[in-house]
């Protein structure tokens, strides 16, 4: 593992505790989970403690919603009410990005997630987290778009409106500033 992709014993303790609060705060996302096996998985996987630390810092909020029996993996998920604020403004994916003429955006969706290390969310990950609470009001997410959607050069994006969730779609090339994605990790 290489250097930069560790925490600092400062901020390996700062984030367990904001993980930890978070976990508390919000125990009707996780039921029948214990937060002390959370901790010891985390503790035992500093490089995925480390791309929580990078979830947080693009203010994902992120939050365990569950557990996959099969592998025995704490599923977290960006909780924060509106769409990662630090992630907004990107392209679905670098050839979306690249296809615009003018204006491209600094980044995509796609490439930013692989560099943190998180899956973006699918359409039933989506409509599982908007379960747990009303996410994406005001903003919306990329989601992981059918292979077939995006070879027709299209993307698909959820938000909540009108107390109801909406799937949508776009061309890969779009961006705004209300729009950004949602990561998962499994730990």
């Amino acid at each position: 593992m290489e250097d930069r992709k560790q925490l600092s014993t400062a901020q390996h303790e700062e984030l367990i505790k904001v993980l930890q609060v978070r976990f508390e705060k919000h125990s009707d996302r996780h039921k029948d989970i214990e937060w002390s096996k959370v901790k010891a998985k985390l503790e035992a996987n500093p490089e995925k403690l480390f791309i929580l630390h990078e979830m947080e810092a693009t203010d994902g909020e992120p939050d365990v919603v569950g557990c996959d029996k099969t592998t025995n993996e704490f599923i977290f998920f960006d909780c924060s009410q509106e769409s990662p604020k630090g992630r907004r403004s990107l392209c679905y994916d670098r050839e979306g990005q690249l296809s615009r003429k003018e204006h491209q955006s600094q980044n995509n969706a796609i490439d930013m997630a692989a560099t943190m290390g998180v899956e973006i969310l699918t359409e039933q990950q989506y409509r599982e987290l908007q379960q747990l609470g009303k996410f994406d009001l005001k903003t919306s997410s990329w989601l992981q778009t059918p292979e077939k959607v995006r070879k027709l050069g299209g993307s698909i994006f959820g938000d909540r409106r009108y107390d109801r969730v909406f799937i949508y779609h776009n061309g890969a090339q779009s961006y705004y500033a209300a729009r950004a994605f949602r990561g998962s990790l499994k730990v």
